[in-house]
């Protein structure tokens, strides 16, 4: 049996490594991904493109305007009088958000009656929208603190001292600075390790039966069994050699601290790494060619990212949905990635993420022996 695996194990890697592209695949494309994607996939968003229209062009409007200016969050582009120029360069794209500040402003203001403040924002991205919403109202809300105290402190000094105040004293717990690269990053890891893993070993058993050596396999006395070991253990430690790699662009290159252990983290990857080699074989078993077998990789590898939690929370989709993710053993490798991270937990609190890919590394690796059938049909 040794002897037969062996044999195996070699053929699987001479044909991996004699192409040059194929060495060229396993490295490049993983650190090049990885930096973009890091880069790329941010909740964090800045320098708006905005318009101003100002009706009253008087000292408190061009006040508040100014806190628009002094805003990493937005970039005037435009101040203007004309509306229909502001909707044109909606309509283009040219800004997402325009800000009317209409006549009697100030003097609203000064009677201590609401002013209000026309906001015109391009809702095609709902969570851009929604976000620069956030930030107009945060302005907006400072804006009229700091003027409803400076009317006070001018005319009720004593007052002003005796009003009741809130201070947030803000704690965010393994994220201080409130990173959004320190939460996407592992998972982005997770979908590239996914991408990598899945893709390789979705073509092993088409591939055979393309070129015309699986004849040759089936004649010998390899069994089942020994055929899914010699078509995983080339790829599980390809795979892991890559998740190698991306952790230390991860920790190096865009610096998410790394505070649990290296051990836990090593347990996660391999059972994850089993997870996905048996999803892989099982889709080469079932396809009749490459073609088949990339297509079949992507109807899994597009739901299993969407439902990771990877970008929203799995708690704000609806409740079947939430189901679904049960089925989905990327969920349980970013829980393991972003709890090694970020909250430097250990295996008392992702016992159950392990035991969950323990399982479906079983099921899946099983059913593709099952599956493999020693002939041509």
């Amino acid at each position: 049996m040794w002897l037969r695996l062996r044999q195996m194990l070699v053929k699987e890697f001479i044909q991996v490594f004699r192409d040059k592209r194929t060495r060229f695949v396993l490295i490049a494309p993983p650190l090049i991904q990885m930096i973009i994607f890091g880069y790329a996939a941010s909740l964090e968003i800045e320098h708006v493109p905005m318009a101003i229209l100002d009706y009253e062009n008087s000292q408190v409007s061009r006040d508040f305007i100014s806190r628009f200016q002094g805003s990493r969050y937005f970039d005037i582009r435009e101040q203007t009088l004309d509306r229909s120029k502001v909707h044109r360069m909606v309509d283009r794209g040219d800004v997402l958000v325009a800000v009317q500040v209409n006549a009697g402003f100030s003097e609203l203001l000064r009677k201590g009656q609401t002013a209000p403040v026309q906001v015109i924002i391009d809702a095609g991205n709902s969570n851009t929208a929604l976000v620069s919403l956030g930030y107009v109202n945060q302005v907006a809300a400072k804006f009229a603190q700091d003027y409803q105290t400076e009317r006070l402190n001018r005319t009720s000094p004593s007052l002003l001292r005796q009003m009741p105040s809130i201070v947030l004293e803000r704690q965010p717990w393994f994220n201080p600075d409130l990173r959004s690269q320190w939460f996407f990053v592992p998972g982005v890891m997770g979908n590239l390790v996914t991408l990598i893993t899945v893709l390789l070993t979705a073509f092993a058993v088409v591939r055979e039966r393309e070129i015309g050596t699986l004849e040759q396999i089936m004649v010998t006395p390899i069994s089942q069994a020994e055929f899914i070991l010699g078509k995983t253990v080339p790829f599980f430690l390809i795979g892991l050699f890559d998740a190698v790699l991306i952790t230390g662009v991860g920790t190096l290159w865009f610096r998410v601290p790394l505070r649990g252990s290296l051990l836990v983290l090593l347990g996660g990857t391999v059972l994850y790494l089993l997870c996905v080699l048996g999803i892989g074989l099982l889709i080469s078993t079932i396809s009749e060619n490459q073609q088949q077998a990339m297509i079949s990789a992507f109807f899994f590898l597009m739901p299993a990212i969407i439902f990771s939690g990877f970008a929203s929370p799995i708690s704000s989709m609806p409740y079947a949905m939430q189901l679904l993710t049960y089925a989905n053993p990327l969920r349980y490798f970013n829980v393991i990635l972003r709890g090694v991270f970020l909250k430097g937990v250990g295996f008392d609190v992702l016992w159950p993420q392990m035991a969950s890919l323990a399982v479906y590394s079983l099921l899946v690796l099983l059913a593709s022996v099952l599956r493999f059938h020693k002939s041509l049909d």
